[in-house]
């Protein structure tokens, strides 16, 4: 069993220019992205991300799915309006789904889904065939629109994004 670090410490409330940044990163953006669309610097955004983790108590290395979940569990971005209603995912797409939003490592991601790491794979590809989604940070944002994933008391953060 992969153990998760928890801890109590309060989220920072996000300045709003960090805010802004975080919703970029929510719809799909990346850096490089943000800052053409912003008009800030690489620098300055690669910056503001890493506030924006060390807001949520994201460690440096977690995917960006696994910091999107954390933004959006601390409600500290809004989910989009999902376009289409949630899929019916069984019992086993759910537990996977959940473990693309908490780690980043593919083995930790099949440990917590209970699936065999070289079968992570095709049950990833069948779980964005069956949601619509483009690729896992997008599965994320619409699993959160559509309340599949628990959005978590503000002040608190739990994350097994470094295991």
């Amino acid at each position: 069993m992969t153990p998760s670090t928890t801890t109590s410490a309060p989220i920072t409330p996000l300045k709003p220019t960090h805010k802004r940044v975080a919703q970029h990163l929510v719809d799909g953006h990346t850096a490089q992205d943000i800052a053409t669309r912003t008009g800030l610097s690489p620098h300055t955004v690669r910056q503001y991300i890493r506030d924006i983790r060390v807001s949520v108590h994201c460690p440096p290395r977690c995917k960006p799915q696994v910091l999107v979940h954390l933004l959006l569990a601390a409600e500290q971005v809004t989910p989009p309006t999902p376009e289409r209603t949630a899929p019916e995912l069984d019992s086993e797409q759910l537990e996977l789904l959940k473990a693309v939003a908490k780690y980043s490592a593919p083995r930790d991601i099949a440990l917590a889904a209970k699936i065999a790491p070289a079968d992570l794979r095709s049950a990833l590809d069948e779980l964005l065939d069956e949601t619509g989604a483009a690729d896992v940070t997008q599965l994320v944002v619409l699993a959160h629109a559509w309340r599949l994933l628990d959005v978590r008391p503000t002040g608190t953060a739990e994350s097994g994004a470094d295991q």
